[in-house]
Formats: structure tokens, sequence, C-alpha cells
């Protein structure tokens, strides 16, 4: 539905409670919400543009962009939104994974812990700071421990809610793994939790992901001793 030539999702007659949506921690989809033409315009246009619009809200929030230590933090916020915290926004930056054959036969679960990751909510565009810990059983092809982490990055540097994170990280792992043995567990911190609304500065939020022999309470519960040693 249009409405002054922009596309809407929700019907013209319904209000929208943009607050509690965020507060409410609602997510859409599985996939991260991209218009189709997301890419159409290169990394550097994208930096001027940011910079542009970024400068113009400090001037709104009445800083002093002359002073020599703001004069150059709208374009080092905007180099860091497109080549740092949200390059997982593009498709390009997808880890490349390269598959070995498991010749030595190793077919118990492998666990990667404790991999320390930084998003942001998109909501209101604060940090989630968090650790993912993986685990995957072999179906005759194993992958290099760091592509591990390389995917959580990768996942992790767009605007993120920590269920999507979840989800996105373990249908990846499934796909290049061949495998539907995968588990993902993610522990984080929300700073749209702690540093604003509720401001509860010691909750942290815990989500999981299992599939396969995963499902398998066992096979689980093995998965979850190893988190605790």
């Amino acid at each position: 539905m249009k409405q002054n030539g922009i596309t809407s999702n929700f019907p013209l007659n319904q209000t929208i409670d943009h607050d509690a949506i965020g507060d409410e921690h609602v997510g859409t989809s599985h996939d991260t919400p991209l218009r189709p033409d997301a890419f159409d315009i290169d990394d550097s246009t994208k930096i001027k543009l940011i910079e542009k619009h970024f400068r113009e809200i400090m001037h709104i929030l009445g800083l002093d962009l002359t002073d020599d230590s703001l004069q150059g933090t709208p374009h080092r916020v905007a180099k860091m939104y497109v080549n740092e915290i949200f390059s997982g926004l593009h498709p390009e930056n997808q880890p490349k994974v390269k598959l070995f054959d498991n010749k030595y036969q190793y077919n118990q679960m492998l666990v990667e812990k404790e991999i320390t990751f930084y998003s942001n909510c998109e909501h209101h565009f604060v940090p989630i700071i968090g650790k993912a810990h993986i685990a995957y059983i072999s179906n005759g092809k194993v992958i290099g421990l760091s592509k591990l982490n390389r995917i959580v990055q990768y996942y992790a540097k767009r605007p993120q809610v920590q269920e999507r994170l979840t989800i996105q990280i373990a249908s990846y792992l499934k796909e290049v793994l061949q495998t539907e043995d995968v588990a993902v567990v993610i522990d984080a911190m929300h700073l749209c939790v702690s540093s604003r609304g509720v401001q509860d500065v010691n909750s942290r939020t815990i989500t999981s992901e299992y599939s396969g022999k995963f499902g398998e309470e066992s096979t689980r519960n093995e998965f979850l001793k190893y988190l605790s040693m």
C-alpha cells in the first residue's frame, strides 16, 4: 500500500506504535530486511551520503562542528558504518568457506565456544555484546576453525535482533557443512536494555537453535555440559 508515494507494509488506517515495537523486541523475519536496490550504490558513495546526513544530525543536536574534536566525526561514523559494524549487510563480505574431507574420521561433536561478537540492535542502533557457542557433527566434511568465528562475525555485523542472528548462523552452518547436526547458543547483553529504557545493567539474553542430532536430549545435554566447563 502506498501513501505519499511510499510503499508501506501496514494498512493506512493502522496506527503503528514505533516505541512499543522497539521496546518489545519485535523481529519481522528470519532474513535481514533489505531493499532490492540495497547495493546499487557503491560503498564510497554510501560513506559520502551517510557523512552528510550524520553531520546534519549532529548539527540538529546543537554540536559545534567547527570544534577540532568533532569536525571529523561524521566521516568517521560513516566509514565505520559501511566498512566495519554494518559490513555484514553486503553479500560480498560473506566468508568463503572451503570444506575438507574428514580424513581422521572424527565423528563426535566439535564445539567452538566463547566466540566474542559485537552487533547492533536494529531498533535503536546501539550495541549488542555477546558470545556465541557453536557445535556440529561432521557429515564427512569439516571446515577450518577460524571460519566458524568469521561466520558469526559476518551475521553479527548488521542491524540485528538476537533471535534472527541465532537462526542465521545456524542456517548458514547447515548449508556449508552439508549437515543438519548443528547447535548454536548465544548469550548477549543489549545496550538498548542496559543504557536506556529500563536501564537494567545485569540482565542477559540467551537464545538457541538446535537441529538434527542436537534435537535429542542426550546430545544437547552433552553440548551444554561442554559450555559449562
